[in-house]
Order: C-alpha cells, then sequence, then structure tokens
C-alpha cells in the first residue's frame, strides 16, 4: 500500500481542528465517475469546500492511497454523529459509469469496471487492517466497521447506499461482511495455522458435568463450540458478549490454539483463534 499524505489544510473541516476517539471506520465510495483521487484532494483543498471532508481517498486507477485528514481529526463524511467515532474512506469510482437515479447506474465497460473496484477493495483491506491495528479496533467487533449505507441503518449516517449499490450495481461479488472478514484475515487473525497433527478425542465422561478442562486438546476442524464467558481471543483482548452467547464452527487447530470461523447459523464470522481451554464443547 503507497500512502501519500496530501493534508487538507484549506478545508475548514482541517481548520476546524476538532479531534476525535476513534471507535471505528466507515467505508465510503464518491458517488460519481472519477477513478482519479488526486480530483477529489484538490476539490477539498479549498475554502469554500464545506460540504464533506473525509480522512482518505483510494485511486481507482493506481490504488495509491492520500490521506486528507489526521487519523484522529473529525472529519465530515458520515452526515451524522459518525462523525464523533468514525473514520471515512472514500473509494474512487469507474469512469465507465453512468448514474441514472439516485444510486442506479449503466455500465459501459464492466470488465474495467470490475479491476477498479478490486484495486481499490483491496487496497481499502489493507488499509483498514492498517487502521485496525493503530487503534486497537476489533474489525469483526460490533458496529466498528461500517458502510456508509450500514452507517444509515444503524442511524448515525446520512441517508446513503455507498459502497454497497456499486459492488451489488456491478456483480462484483463483494459484501461488507467479506470485507469485515477480509480486514481480519489481512491482520493474521484469519490465517490457517500450517498443518499439525491433531490431537485425538478425549470425549467427556459419561454422568460427569461439563467443564472446560475435559474439553482442552479436543478439538478438531468443524466442531460445534461456545467460548466460555470471560474469556479473551488468542491475543490477549476480551471476547464480547455477542461472541460467548453463540454457537461457532471450528475451522483450524494447531496445538492450543484453535481458530473458530462462522456461526452455526451461518450468519455471521469472527474466524478468530482461541486457546482451547477457552473453549467447550456446544
Amino acid at each position: 500500500m503507497e500512502l501519500v499524505e496530501s493534508i487538507v489544510t484549506q478545508n475548514p473541516c482541517y481548520k476546524a481542528g476538532k479531534k476525535i476517539a476513534v471507535k471505528g471506520l466507515m467505508l465510503h465510495s464518491v458517488g460519481c465517475p472519477q477513478p482519479s483521487a488526486e480530483v477529489f484532494v484538490k476539490n477539498s483543498n479549498k475554502p469554500e469546500s464545506s460540504r464533506a471532508c473525509v480522512h482518505a481517498f483510494i485511486d481507482g486507477n493506481t490504488g495509491k492511497v492520500f490521506q486528507t485528514l489526521p487519523w484522529d481529526h473529525r472529519g465530515w463524511h458520515g452526515g451524522g454523529s459518525s462523525n464523533n467515532t468514525h473514520i471515512g474512506v472514500e473509494m474512487c469510482e469507474p469512469a465507465c459509469i453512468r448514474y441514472t437515479a439516485g444510486s442506479s447506474f449503466t455500465c459501459s465497460d464492466r470488465e474495467q469496471a470490475l479491476a477498479v473496484v478490486k484495486r481499490t477493495y483491496d487496497v481499502a483491506v489493507e488499509l483498514f487492517a492498517m487502521l485496525c491495528g493503530k487503534f486497537g479496533l476489533n474489525p469483526l467487533g460490533d458496529g466498528v466497521i461500517v458502510s456508509h449505507k450500514e452507517g444509515n441503518a444503524r442511524g448515525i449516517a446520512s441517508a446513503h447506499g455507498d459502497p454497497d449499490h456499486l459492488w451489488k450495481g456491478l456483480d462484483a461479488g463483494y459484501t461488507m461482511d467479506g470485507f469485515r472478514r477480509d480486514v481480519s484475515a489481512a491482520m493474521g487473525n484469519a490465517v490457517p495455522d500450517k498443518p499439525a497433527d491433531l490431537p485425538k478425542e478425549k470425549g467427556a465422561k459419561q454422568g460427569a458435568p461439563e467443564a472446560v478442562s475435559e474439553q482442552a486438546g479436543s478439538f478438531v476442524p468443524g466442531d460445534r463450540v461456545r467460548i466460555v464467558p470471560g474469556a479473551t481471543y488468542y491475543g490477549g483482548k476480551p471476547v464480547p458478549d455477542w461472541v460467548v452467547n453463540d454457537v461457532w464452527i471450528v475451522k483450524s487447530v494447531s496445538g492450543d490454539r484453535v481458530v473458530v470461523d462462522a456461526n452455526e447459523g451461518g450468519t455471521r464470522a469472527i474466524c478468530s483463534p482461541v486457546h482451547e481451554t477457552n473453549l467447550r464443547k456446544a
């Protein structure tokens, strides 16, 4: 990832000088057929540019990231309370699309458009992984990484459909759930360990109360498990209650490190490593 510092010092948002405690990241797309980030940077760096100001633009042609505000600066990107908590990043859009009404558009060269979308998506994953590490954020945590559309659904952002509308309109195959998982993977949370000899199934004693200690070393991929209350992930971060309250599927095992992936219903994914002693079979 190539990061170019291009702070928009002439923008009224920058001059306001307000700071935030970063609690999340919001992903946007620019909403017009312009792949060049430098165009947006130039237009943002003016005293009369008072409508919006984001933290970064991702160029659709090169994948370069142009940082336009300090990361902990309060931006004008979400149109709601998300400005007080979230960093806003815009992905530039393909030149070959034309908006017809609202978030609807036509595309004259889908192959070219998909190449731009893939480029900005891949760089956004890398950038968000870096920012999550910088600010100690869990990319799979509730409300940590959201799109502008999701922010609106949560009541923290204005009525926009980006970038979900672009991915869906091009049938690109990208989703925000997938994006969050890819960010987690880029941080090393979802990278499977090298194959290792799996411990043999021990099984609990008949008639004996279920205990965490009897589960240690007994997990194999495909097992249904619960995470014990008060547990931490393998790296030491606390496991939130919504994770503890669900049933998860084991993805891989290496020694005492167990990676749990999707939940039993397939509606959520965390793809995170947990110490075996913090698990019990469901």
